[in-house]
């Protein structure tokens, strides 16, 4: 669940390692923002775009209010999103919330490889794992991993330089200068998001954003940090990507009705 700032003041996050049902708590300030979770519910089939259930939600919002600094209300929830994980299965393990969410190589007689398991958080160590078993069995020479610190695109070491436009890294002085071709593109989207229009057009130019999700939803985060905003903002998106990439107003309308078809599913 994503909640104002306001119900997590400071920069201090919280974790409650049991919960009555022995799952584990979180609250942590994102974005200006506060994310609540989580659950742990098996399904029987895998969704391209997974809702809570009506029970998670209702449990996150009663666990929180006891350590949050006031009680959260379904009408305070700006945005909720779920999502799967891939666990490797075990025969010991009693329940989803016991499985180890490490990842797991396995080999087969061919010498295919293949990994199961993991998160996003561990992907580099996830990469090397693959990628170091797959060299010794290709008999490849031996050669130390760079992942672990490789710098990706737009890396900076100090990036709070740039203020507001930081998370573009290297790129923010470019942003900026975008921002500035003409009055229209520094106006703000929505007052619930510090994005301005110039942003969807830097996305579509530098970041190959080709639809209204791809910049509400992955270029930024608008569609989880306020669901509503977002919706609010789609034609806006959809005639700044347009005018962009050379689209006609049926596609205009398209793209709009597919983000607020997607949207509905991330209101509490």
């Amino acid at each position: 669940l994503v909640l104002p700032r306001d119900f997590l003041p400071g920069e201090s996050a919280i974790m409650v390692p049991k919960t009555d049902d022995g799952r584990v708590l979180f609250a942590i300030p994102w974005l200006d923002r506060v994310v609540v979770g989580t659950t742990d519910t098996p399904v029987d089939e895998a969704e391209l775009e997974p809702v809570p259930f009506e029970d998670e939600i209702a449990f996150l919002l009663e666990h929180a209010g006891r350590y949050l600094s006031k009680d959260p209300a379904r009408d305070d929830v700006l945005s909720v999103f779920a999502g799967i994980r891939p666990l490797v299965g075990s025969e010991d393990a009693d329940d989803t919330a016991s499985l180890s969410r490490d990842h797991t190589l396995l080999i087969s007689e061919s010498g295919l490889v293949t990994i199961a398991g993991g998160k996003w958080t561990t992907y580099r160590k996830m990469a090397e794992d693959a990628v170091d078993q797959a060299a010794v069995l290709a008999e490849l020479d031996d050669r130390p991993c760079l992942t672990a610190t490789l710098q990706i695109h737009g890396h900076h070491s100090h990036a709070e330089r740039f203020g507001e436009l930081a998370t573009y890294g290297s790129d923010a002085p470019e942003v900026r200068t975008l921002l500035k071709e003409r009055d229209a593109l520094a106006e703000p989207l929505h007052p619930a998001f510090g994005i301005r229009a110039g942003e969807v057009v830097w996305a579509a130019r530098y970041e190959m954003a080709r639809t209204v999700e791809d910049f509400l939803a992955r270029r930024t985060r608008a569609l989880l940090l306020d669901a509503r905003a977002a919706m609010e903002v789609a034609p806006r998106v959809a005639a700044l990507l347009a005018e962009e990439l050379d689209r006609d107003e049926a596609w205009q309308t398209e793209q709009v009705e597919a983000f607020r078809a997607l949207a509905e599913g991330y209101l509490a």
